[in-house]
C-alpha cells in the first residue's frame, strides 16, 4: 500500500492531523490498533476554554458547562472555592466525539484502518503493520506518531521519547442531578495521588472520580488508592460515596494509562516523519491536561506536512521545534518539579495554607482559569 502519509493512532490528535491532511489533498492512511474507537477510552475528556472557543467541537457530545472549582487539603475541610466568571470547561462524551471525528476523516478522504498496529519501520518510507487479514507493508513518504505516550514511532525515528510520567485511573458513571451546579474538585494528598492531585468532575449528568501520580509512589498501588479515595470522595451529593452515588453499576466505566508531564519533547521530527499528542509530550507539565495541546500541536504538524508533501522535500520538517515549545513551558515545568516534592500529607497541608492566601487563590485562578493551556507554535 502506497501513500503520502501514515498516521499512527487515532486519538483526538491522530484522527485531526489526519484529517487537515487530507483535505489538504494529500492521500492518508490512519492506523489504529483498538478495533472500534468506542471502545478503551483513557482520556477524562475535559476541554478548556480556549479550546471550546477556537475548535468545532459538536455540542451534543459535551457536558454542561463548569465554572466552580474547589480545591481541599488532605483533611477535606476548609476548601477553597474558585469561581469564574466565564464558562471555562465541558467535559467530553469521548466515544461518539471520537466516532465522529472519524466520520469526519473518512468523509474527508483519510483511509482508516482500525484493528491495525504499527509493527515496525522496515527501512526509509517502509512500514509494517498487523491487521485482521495479517501483515501489511505501507510505503509512505512520512510517517505521524500520534501512538501514545510510549510510541513506538518515536522510538523507530529515534526521536525523543517520554521519560516523566504519572500514571492515572478513574472511574466514570451517569449519577441524578443534584441541586449544586457543575463543579471540579481537586484534592492534593500525597498519600492518594502522590505528585499529582485525586479529582471528582461532576457536572450534573456523569462523575468522574480518579487519582493520578508518580507510579512508585502509590504507597500501596494506584487501583487501591482509587478505591480509598472513591470511599470519601467530595462533590458527589450528601451521600459521599462515589459507590452511593452510582445510578447504575453497570454503566461504570473504568479508565487508565500514563501522563507525560515533562513537557514537550526537543526533538520531535526528523526527515521521515514527526511526533504529536502524547507522543510528542504535548501535554501541560501541571495540569496535566492533553486535549487543547494536542488539537494545537496536530495543526501545526499538519501545516508543515503539507509544506513537504507540496514542496517534494523535507524541510520544512525543521521548523517542527519542540525545543522553541518547551522553552516557553518554564514556568509550569518549574511547578510541577515543586508539585513533585509534596511527599507527605503533613506538607501538603502547609503548602495548603499558602492557597488560602489572597496571592495563593489569584495564582490558582490564573493556572485554571487562564488561556495559557498551550503556546501557539
Amino acid at each position: 500500500m502506497r501513500t503520502d502519509v501514515l498516521v499512527v493512532g487515532a486519538g483526538l490528535a491522530g484522527l485531526h492531523t489526519a484529517t487537515l491532511l487530507a483535505r489538504a489533498g494529500h492521500a492518508v492512511v490512519l492506523a489504529e490498533r483498538r478495533p472500534a474507537l468506542d471502545g478503551t477510552i483513557r482520556t477524562t475528556g475535559i476541554f478548556v476554554r480556549r479550546t471550546l472557543d477556537d475548535f468545532p467541537l459538536p455540542p451534543e457530545h459535551l457536558g454542561p458547562p463548569i465554572r466552580h472549582v474547589m480545591l481541599y487539603p488532605p483533611s477535606l475541610r476548609r476548601p477553597v472555592t474558585l469561581v469564574s466568571q466565564r464558562d471555562e470547561y465541558r467535559v467530553g462524551d469521548m466515544a461518539p466525539l471520537y466516532l465522529s471525528a472519524a466520520r469526519t476523516a473518512v468523509d474527508d478522504g483519510v483511509r482508516l484502518l482500525l484493528g491495525t498496529h504499527y509493527v515496525a519501520r522496515r527501512g526509509p518510507g517502509s512500514f509494517l503493520l498487523a491487521g485482521r487479514d495479517g501483515a501489511l507493508r505501507v510505503e509512505a513518504r512520512f510517517v505521524v506518531g500520534a501512538d501514545g505516550a510510549r510510541s513506538a514511532v518515536a522510538r523507530d525515528l529515534s526521536l525523543d521519547r517520554n521519560r516523566h510520567l504519572l500514571i492515572g485511573a478513574e472511574e466514570v458513571f451517569p449519577i441524578a442531578a443534584g441541586d449544586g451546579p457543575p463543579t471540579f474538585h481537586c484534592v492534593l494528598d500525597p498519600s492518594l495521588a502522590p505528585g499529582y492531585l485525586a479529582w471528582v468532575v461532576n457536572d450534573g449528568r456523569h462523575a468522574h472520580v480518579g487519582v493520578a501520580g508518580y507510579a512508585k509512589r502509590f504507597p500501596n498501588g494506584m487501583r487501591r488508592a482509587l478505591t480509598r479515595f472513591a470511599a470519601t470522595a467530595p462533590g458527589l451529593g450528601s451521600r459521599g460515596a462515589a459507590a452511593d452515588a452510582v445510578v447504575d453499576h453497570a454503566q461504570v466505566e473504568r479508565r487508565g494509562g500514563p501522563i507525560p508531564v515533562g513537557g514537550v519533547l526537543k526533538r520531535i521530527s526528523c526527515v521521515d516523519g514527526l511526533l504529536v499528542g502524547d507522543a510528542a509530550g504535548a501535554v501541560s507539565p501541571l495540569t496535566a491536561g492533553g486535549l487543547d495541546p494536542c488539537l494545537r500541536l496536530s495543526e501545526h504538524a499538519a501545516a508543515v506536512l503539507d509544506d513537504a508533501l507540496r514542496s517534494g522535500r523535507p524541510d520544512p520538517l525543521e521548523h517542527y521545534d519542540g525545543a522553541a515549545l518547551r522553552a516557553r513551558f518554564r514556568g509550569r515545568l518549574l511547578l510541577r518539579h515543586g508539585l513533585a516534592q509534596v511527599r507527605t500529607p503533613a506538607m501538603a497541608t502547609t503548602a495548603f495554607s499558602v492557597l488560602r492566601t489572597r496571592a495563593g487563590r489569584a495564582t490558582a485562578a490564573r493556572i485554571l482559569f487562564g488561556d495559557g493551556s498551550f503556546p501557539s507554535p
